[in-house]
């Protein structure tokens, strides 16, 4: 062999590049993926959102009250989306997760405030994500100082160099602040989402790579068969990943499993078969393993890193909150996370739920017809 050669150095780097621009999916991961890094952690992350959603329950409708309630808003952790009629309202609100806080401003908060005494507003927080409601909660706890100052004057000025009142927080669903609490029940979306979507996508390319995809196609079974056999046995794979990860949170992280057990495991179902349809999506399009795993990274780093898993979901802007709602991890991390740390029913997980239907629908549609495309 001769020495170094420039000619076939750059016969070889020339062929290398041309391979790389035919092989587009590659070429698509090795660019989008970190361009979609970029953005998501650059912008869509945060871990100090702001503008929580927060109902109010005014039973002192005073101005001392209202002052309370604007210094809230003024606080930018809180934004007042609704008032609500009674404290059983209010506390519905919080199990649907239609908002993140309640603030009740007691019948007597006026009068008790003029008398000297020293009144209660309450503020219930959802503290299913700890991280999303600590910060909102320490600014909320300097407002008693501050609140007020500008309206307690005349004989009421000297109140104004105390706090005037007291805040009492609830911190609910997980008073303790635990992470496993959070981490764990979300980890069932992950998990789930990790391998039901890549196994999906590699199960029809790898009949297409061994040769085996002629087979399926002289059996006497309808594409709707064919892919619902596909499908079913990683369903039950699924399953046992749940319960593993169950057991484990039951016994190892000691997470509270207050709501049924058999609606989580029926969403579950749902859930696995939004993700598998995906995945028997990708499949058609890919020709080879490599190139069904690269689309399914398409799938997985968004829907992981705007699902609410690891960073508070209303702490991103709306337009990741909008791409958010696009995929189902964002849906079946509310309703875990409701069932086991709220102990919600039906009623309560269906805002989710339809929404986990509908995704799961046009999945399975969409399956079916690039597999019946594939056939033609």
């Amino acid at each position: 062999m001769s020495a170094f050669s420039a000619r076939r150095f750059a016969a070889i780097l020339l062929k290398e590049f041309t391979q790389m621009r035919r092989d587009r999916a590659t070429f698509a991961m090795m660019l989008g993926v970190p361009i979609m890094q970029l953005f998501l952690f650059g912008f869509a992350i945060n871990n100090d959102p702001k503008r929580l959603p927060t109902s109010v329950v005014m039973a002192d409708q005073g101005p001392y009250g209202r002052a309370v309630v604007a210094a809230l808003y003024n606080s930018d952790y809180f934004e007042i989306v609704g008032q609500a009629h009674s404290p059983a309202e209010a506390e519905r609100w919080l199990d649907e997760g239609s908002v993140a806080f309640s603030v009740e401003i007691p019948a007597d908060f006026t009068r008790d405030l003029v008398r000297g005494q020293q009144p209660q507003i309450l503020i219930q927080a959802d503290a299913s994500d700890p991280t999303a409601a600590a910060n909102a909660l320490a600014a909320a706890s300097q407002l008693a100082a501050t609140a007020l100052k500008d309206d307690l004057v005349g004989p009421l000025a000297g109140r104004a160099q105390t706090s005037p009142f007291d805040i009492v927080v609830q911190r609910r669903y997980n008073p303790e602040g635990i992470t496993q609490y959070n981490i764990v029940p979300g980890l069932l979306g992950v998990m789930l989402t990790m391998t039901m979507v890549a196994i999906a996508a590699m199960a029809m390319t790898r009949e297409r790579e061994r040769g085996t995809l002629e087979n399926l196609l002289a059996m006497p079974a309808s594409p709707f068969e064919v892919m619902m056999g596909k499908i079913v046995p990683f369903i039950v794979i699924g399953y046992v990943q749940v319960s593993i990860v169950l057991l484990a949170a039951h016994y190892v992280y000691k997470v509270p499993m207050l709501g049924s057990i058999g609606l989580l495991l029926g969403a579950v179902g749902l859930f696995v078969a939004a993700l598998l349809a995906v995945g028997f999506t990708f499949s058609t399009f890919a020709k080879s393993q490599l190139q069904a795993m690269q689309m399914s990274m398409f799938f997985l780093l968004p829907s992981i890193l705007l699902s609410g898993f690891a960073f508070p979901f209303r702490g991103m802007p709306d337009w990741a909150q909008y791409i958010g709602d696009i995929f189902p991890a964002t849906y079946f991390l509310r309703i875990v996370r409701g069932i086991l740390l709220k102990g919600n029913g039906f009623d309560q997980i269906w805002p989710s739920l339809w929404p986990l239907l509908i995704f799961t629908a046009v999945s399975v549609t969409a399956a079916m017809l690039r597999y019946q495309r594939t056939l033609d």
